[in-house]
């Protein structure tokens, strides 16, 4: 099994920037596919960010030039780094997982193709 711990949210001015971790223990191994969610209450799970094991990455249109996600040396972290971040991108970001390879159509597949959650890090963006 794959634990998910995230890390590195906080409240940030418009324009700002912050870095999220996500760190796996256990089988870290066993996972190919991670990603980043973000969700908003009363909406739907969004996905933002995803990095296959052999490196390859996808980005939602609307963070494209903005985010970008790497893996640790280690590859047992999963790091978000947001610039110019936009009042309407406060939310509770999420760190998931899986042990299948990233799809091409990963951004329109739903959240629970994912089989292991973090617990989630509040990113609050004032303007």
């Amino acid at each position: 099994q794959v634990q998910l711990v995230e890390s590195g949210g906080g409240s940030v001015q418009a324009g700002g920037s912050l870095r999220l971790s996500c760190a796996a223990s256990g089988n870290r191994a066993s996972v190919n596919c991670m990603g980043w969610f973000r969700q908003v209450p009363g909406k739907e799970r969004e996905g933002v960010a995803f990095i296959a094991s052999d490196g390859q990455t996808t980005y939602a249109d609307s963070v494209k030039g903005r985010f970008s996600i790497s893996l640790g040396n280690a590859k047992n972290t999963v790091f978000l780094q947001m610039t110019s971040l936009k009042p309407g991108e406060s939310a509770t970001y999420y760190c998931a997982a899986d042990v299948s390879y990233c799809p091409p159509d990963i951004l329109f597949r739903s959240p629970v193709w994912f089989s292991r959650w973090g617990q989630g890090t509040q990113v609050t963006v004032s303007s």
